[in-house]
């Protein structure tokens, strides 16, 4: 007796569509072309190039594979407007993914929740400070750095004159400055030590746990300068952190700001814990035109005023928000 041949049922068809790729969400949300109009509007003709550059960034960065698509596009947009690249390794602008807490309502229950939220945050380098302000055309020097062990000869808190010419001791970074003089003479220094600039971080920064100490900050302040930008954050490169926080810090209290660098101001503050201050709410644009000079205020009121802040005692700290 033959053996019968028995009927396998043909494989159906679930209709399943394949999961879309995180990098192909990106990419189809880039050149939507209202999108794209956005980028083209901001950077012309090198809009292809920098949204490439979009692209390699999220490929490679697999926290920022996390975030939603739509809010990295958002941040990029920021970079784009400034016309500062996002490449890590020039340390002009960076996209970074902060695991956030978020409330949200529960849709079966309708309870609210806690919950961890990965969200993509536009952040300037010290380097994209540096390129705004030479921008604006009114500083003749800015200029930002570690300070070593020995460098550091005489702090005048009286008329904020900082002397750097003592003789190094060794290489061991004891702090941080940052010192402008704008066309018209005006000239400014700040100099914040590493235990001032680690108990900074510790107390604003919304980029480290709890449990990090100043004890750890200071640590990382006792390693050498790294040359490779690809590591961001306090934890990543302390150094460069320090060195952006006083170029930041000066130049928002006494230095020239554009509307272009007020408004990166405000975005870069937000990246870590200054949301409520009353630093960025104090920021001002201070114009400088031959006849007459403004300062903008808060209610984006105009009065005739000197075109400089008059020269106030150096704060040998970091100004903290609500100084």
């Amino acid at each position: 007796m033959s053996e019968q041949k028995q009927n396998v049922p043909a494989p159906v068809n679930s209709g399943a569509v394949p999961e879309k790729k995180k990098v192909d969400i990106l990419k189809d949300m880039l050149n939507a072309p209202s999108v794209m109009e956005q980028f083209r509007n901001a950077l012309g003709k090198h809009s292809s190039t920098f949204v490439a550059s979009v692209i390699d960034l999220y490929n490679t960065d697999s926290k920022l594979q996390l975030c939603n698509a739509g809010a990295v596009c958002k941040e990029a947009l920021k970079a784009a407007v400034l016309h500062l690249p996002i490449n890590k390794a020039l340390g002009y602008a960076y996209i970074i993914p902060f695991n956030n807490n978020k409330k949200v309502t529960d849709a079966t229950t309708g309870e609210e929740k806690w919950v961890k939220v990965m969200e993509p945050t536009f952040q300037l380098g010290y380097k994209g400070y540096i390129q705004l302000a030479m921008r604006t055309g009114q500083y003749r020097t800015l200029n930002a750095d570690v300070v070593y062990e020995g460098e550091v000869r005489q702090v005048s808190k009286l008329t904020g004159q900082i002397a750097f010419d003592g003789e190094k001791l060794s290489d061991k970074i004891v702090g941080y400055f940052c010192y402008f003089e704008l066309l018209n003479g005006f000239s400014k220094t700040l100099y914040v030590t590493v235990e001032q600039m680690a108990k900074h971080a510790k107390r604003y920064s919304k980029g480290l746990k709890k449990e990090v100490t100043v004890e750890q900050l200071l640590a990382l302040a006792a390693m050498p300068v790294q040359d490779d930008s690809n590591t961001v954050g306090w934890l990543g490169n302390f150094h460069a952190m320090g060195v952006k926080t006083v170029v930041r810090n000066l130049l928002s209290k006494y230095g020239y700001l554009s509307v272009e660098m007020q408004n990166a101001i405000i975005d870069d503050m937000k990246g870590e814990d200054y949301s409520d201050s009353k630093e960025i709410q104090d920021t001002k644009v201070i114009t400088l035109d031959p006849s007459k000079a403004h300062t903008i205020g808060d209610e984006g009121t105009t009065a005739n005023q000197a075109a400089l802040p008059a020269p106030e005692p150096a704060d040998n700290g970091i100004p903290a928000p609500g100084y």
